[in-house]
């Protein structure tokens, strides 16, 4: 086993830049944590705790296990860890030897194998080495509470309860929490605190029922989509296409995400639910065995982790060109991968499409009518509210809705009537909306329908702010169509950007300057810059800078490269606080309001780079010159011209991007005191509270001391650096003229290295740059690809 019993020193050093600080409070309870088994799921959980700035130990049955997943988790992709440094937090041992190691852990967390008997069994052995008053629980996807706890004394069962996981356990934010009648309310609490702060999760209470919410709805709808599509005759494409999109579900539909968690997991969900459902629960009642799945499983052909490939596989032809496969569930023959096309498909209308005669329009009525008569059936059986059942789907699956907003899209009345029509019985819930809504909005605040037939706010946990909550009752202090102002009190305004995957263009640049104005006049006292999207901002609108290059208007390009410019030096030298709060991408010149902001509060899920050079550009808003601002600043890097010149020209040329708010800080993308958000929920409050606490401090800033850049001498260093790459095959033609340009803008151009340069010297030599990249040969043609395919063009 590995031995890193760390005190507060080695700890602080393990949890790396921006660590979150160890809090007072309920959460505050919890300063180590334990975690035994180290499955994928296990060895997760163990990886999140750490990066939350907790002491973990992890143990396993097999002897060396636990250290290997650490192991291995240090070389995933996606990466269980936030940055490497938390990898330090977690001790390693065996079950059969170092359970004492738990004995002074404040959570103990128990992910073995997904059977009642051993985990009683190592229940019993817990007792004897766990400190008092120690919380413990449970990661089972589908074991009743009760079944566990079986034969338990009342202490332990005092402090048991089950917490259940999605995998990845870094990057779902559903936390599902089961109590039992003996559960202590202040072990819940703690949890739930613990959970939601410093974990990033949203803790939603399930009762006590095989499947609790999630696996429960989901499990029916996979089950209903999958026997449809056989009864049916859907290929698996057209599937996908239908359960995907339309009803708000990522794009990889049914089929794509059994691949995806693996087909061979599905016998033994349905055997769980099996073993602990009635007999005529409709999800039991829908129980089919298909003879293709059974081959799939038998062959090894489990899906993506299996390396054989399932229901789509990828091959090479004899040419070796690579191709996808998709299996026909008929004839059981894979075959070439081929696009749904079904009329259908063209409805935006959920009811409509339901309603369409075609076999995508009956596939999705049927598979409809199951999901959301059996998800309407279950309340109050598995949650208290239909609010409770939407987060979790939406959390915990990734759907944008859950079965109830779904419900009010297609219409209680629609699905009331059309279950009649077949025969099925109305649930008593839907029964009680009637014609009706699941949900509404009332003075502002959205309320959702009670079991008890009255509407109810939608409860938001103490201390956050919702930017949605703000829209739904007030109106924008300014508007236009890629940005608003927003009042979201005390003196605090925030800007929300809202065009397309918040591509920054001319409308963003002007509310930007409204806001700066506004600022100034004494509007607001300090500003946020903040929006709910998937993505803070993937960059500049590159639409609009291929248009105006196809007709020439270099003017157009310049002018709005200047606007940028603007708009960037007006946020760093704002006379109020600005706190930019991104969460998602925020790439290119979303990276590059950030790099302005006074300050910045991130969710912890950031993902944060200049970029531009897959696309053939360079920075062109002041990203060149802040990175090199910062590494030459920066007091643990060696002195002299040259150093921080090749750090920001390592990271811009190869677009490398953070890929967590941690790392993010070492790349010095954020300050080490800029700050860190776990939960995102929290982080409009997190930015808001922090930019109150800079308004009295806050002075326009002095204008930064002027580099000394190691002129024409380190432009030629970089560019032998980048011939070298083009000798060993890394490097295109195009890159050594993006990093010819790239090399102009970071080094000063021709100044001697003698001289001094500001940052807006610097500034005006990226914009120079920017143009000759628009308008060399191959360019456009790589913005286009990036427009067309989402992917860079390599040659």
């Amino acid at each position: 086993m590995s031995d890193e019993r760390t005190g507060a020193s080695d700890r602080r050093k393990a949890e790396g830049p921006g660590a979150v600080k160890q809090p007072r409070g309920a959460e505050g309870a919890i300063q180590k944590v334990g975690v035994i088994g180290a499955g994928v799921m296990g060895a997760g959980i163990a990886a999140h705790c750490a990066n939350a700035g907790v002491p973990v130990v992890l143990l396993d049955i097999v002897p060396g296990g636990a250290a290997k997943a650490v192991q291995t988790m240090l070389r995933a992709d996606p990466a269980p860890f936030m940055h490497k440094g938390a990898a330090r937090l977690i001790t390693a041992g065996d079950i059969g030897t170092d359970l004492a190691l738990l004995g002074d852990c404040d959570w103990i967390v128990e992910a073995i194998v997904e059977k009642p008997e051993p985990k009683r069994e190592l229940y019993a052995k817990l007792e004897a080495v766990r400190k008092a008053g120690s919380i413990i629980s449970s990661n089972t996807s589908t074991i009743p509470l009760g079944d566990l706890v079986a034969g338990a004394s009342a202490g332990f069962a005092a402090d048991f309860l089950i917490t259940h996981f999605f995998n990845p356990p870094r990057y779902m934010r559903l936390l599902e929490v089961v109590q039992g009648p003996a559960t202590r309310a202040d072990a819940v609490a703690s949890i739930t605190e613990f959970c939601d702060r410093r974990l990033g999760k949203t803790v939603i209470p399930c009762k006590d029922r095989p499947g609790f919410i999630a696996n429960r709805i989901g499990g029916m709808w996979m089950q209903s989509a999958i026997n449809n599509a056989f009864t049916m005759g859907l290929s698996v494409e057209e599937a996908d296409a239908l359960m995907s999109r339309p009803i708000g579900v990522p794009k990889t539909g049914v089929f794509g995400l059994l691949d995806l968690v693996g087909i061979d997991l599905m016998p033994h969900v349905a055997a769980s639910m099996k073993a602990t459902l009635p007999a005529d629960d409709a999800y039991v009642q829908g129980l089919r065995e298909h003879a293709l799945i059974t081959r799939l499983i038998k062959e090894g052909r489990t899906g993506r982790k299996g390396g054989k490939g399932g229901f789509y596989t990828r091959k090479r032809d004899a040419a070796g060109v690579q191709q996808k496969l998709a299996i026909d569930l008929a004839s059981g023959e894979d075959r070439p991968e081929k696009k749904a096309r079904l009329e259908s498909l063209e409805l935006r209308d959920l009811a409509k499409l339901a309603e369409h005669p075609d076999r995508g329009g009956r596939y999705m009525r049927a598979v409809l009518l199951d999901l959301l008569s059996y998800a309407a059936s279950l309340v109050p059986e598995i949650a208290d509210s239909v609010a409770d059942v939407d987060a979790a789907m939406r959390l915990g699956y990734n759907w944008k809705w859950g079965p109830f907003e779904l419900i009010d899209k297609v219409g209680a009345a629609w699905l009331a009537a059309a279950l009649r029509a077949d025969g099925r019985a109305v649930p008593k819930l839907l029964e009680q909306v009637g014609t009706g809504s699941f949900y509404r909005v009332q003075d502002g605040v959205l309320q959702f329908f009670g079991t008890d037939g009255a509407f109810h706010d939608v409860p938001r946990a103490p201390g956050v702010l919702l930017l949605a909550d703000v829209k739904r009752r007030s109106k924008p202090l300014a508007k236009n169509a890629g940005a608003s102002i927003w009042d979201i009190g005390d003196g605090v305004a925030c800007l929300e950007f809202h065009s397309k995957m918040n591509a920054l263009d001319p409308d963003i640049l002007g509310m930007i300057g409204k806001a700066l104005g506004m600022g100034k006049k004494g509007t607001f006292r300090a500003l946020v810059i903040h929006n709910e999207a998937e993505n803070f901002s993937v960059g500049a609108n590159l639409g609009l800078a291929l248009f105006a290059a196809n007709i020439a208007a270099w003017g157009e390009i310049e002018g709005m490269i200047e606007q940028g410019q603007k708009a960037m030096l007006g946020l760093r030298n704002a006379p109020f606080p600005v706190v930019g709060a991104p969460s998602g991408m925020a790439l290119g010149g979303g990276c590059e309001v950030l790099l302005h902001c006074t300050a910045v509060q991130a969710h912890a899920e950031s993902y944060i780079g200049l970029v531009e050079v897959g696309v053939g550009l360079i920075p062109g808003w002041g990203g060149c010159a802040t990175m090199l601002r910062r590494w030459t600043d920066n007091p643990k890097a060696p002195k002299g011209p040259m150093p921080a010149v090749a750090k920001a020209f390592e990271m811009i040329s190869t677009a490398q991007v953070a890929k967590s708010a941690f790392e993010a800080q070492e790349m010095l993308l954020l300050r080490p005191t800029d700050g860190i958000t776990m939960n995102r929920d929290r982080l409009l409050a997190d930015a808001k509270a922090r930019a109150l606490a800079m308004v009295e401090t806050h002075n326009v800033p002095e204008a930064p001391k002027p580099m000394r850049l190691p002129g024409a001498s380190g432009h030629a260093a970089l560019n032998m650096a980048v011939q070298q790459q083009v000798l060993m095959g890394r490097a295109t033609p195009h890159d050594v003229v993006v990093c010819d340009q790239l090399g102009i803008a970071l080094t000063g151009g021709k100044k001697d290295h003698t001289d001094e340069i500001t940052d807006e010297e610097v500034m005006k030599l990226e914009r120079q740059s920017f143009m000759a990249l628009l308008k060399t040969p191959g360019t456009l043609a790589r913005v286009e690809h990036m427009l067309e395919t989402g992917r860079p063009l390599r040659n």
